[in-house]
């Protein structure tokens, strides 16, 4: 077995998605800038965008290397996190995280990254989990660190998003 499983932690289940999930997606990571400030892109800008997003997330759970959950919290969905380009030859993969901006501040982003860190190095025995932000996202950086990601490159005016430049800084995380 493969692919996305059903994972969970001490408060967490990260589970495939439904159809149902669009909405959520839409009303609160789509409209909310703050949830894709960083990121210069918004898969769930509007309903329909938000529904093609989760119908090819349902359509790829055949696919023993995707690898997409919701984040729930007592039933209810609070963010999303997946990875995607995946090589086999690196042995490496790139990793993202989207919670829902009343859920930020209390773990749970943490709690989400470290079981899917383990899952994708212990169990699907991938090498290398990558990740980047912006270098003005203190948050994201937190939480990289804090789930033992190492950062290994800042590379200055690397990210132009909506006209603001940064710099990218890149994470990854190795099996131990």
């Amino acid at each position: 077995m493969g692919g996305t499983i059903q994972l969970e932690t001490k408060r967490l289940v990260l589970r495939k998605h439904v159809a149902e999930d669009a909405e959520f997606l839409y009303s609160v990571l789509g409209t909310d800038e703050a949830s894709y400030e960083y990121s210069g892109w918004n898969p769930y800008a509007t309903p329909e965008m938000a529904r093609e997003t989760v119908g090819r997330f349902i359509d790829s759970y055949d696919d023993e290397d995707f690898y997409g959950w919701a984040i729930t919290l007592d039933g209810e969905i609070i963010g999303t996190i997946g990875a995607y380009d995946y090589d086999p030859e690196e042995s490496s993969i790139e990793a993202g995280i989207s919670i829902a901006r009343e859920y930020w501040g209390r773990g749970y982003a943490t709690e989400a990254i470290e079981r899917v860190l383990r899952y994708l190095t212990e169990d699907r025995k991938i090498g290398v989990v990558k990740a980047w932000c912006a270098d003005d996202n203190i948050g994201s950086s937190r939480i990289m660190e804090k789930c033992g990601m190492t950062k290994v490159n800042v590379e200055k005016g690397a990210l132009e998003i909506n006209g603001k430049v940064y710099a990218r800084i890149d994470y990854e995380y190795s099996a131990m």
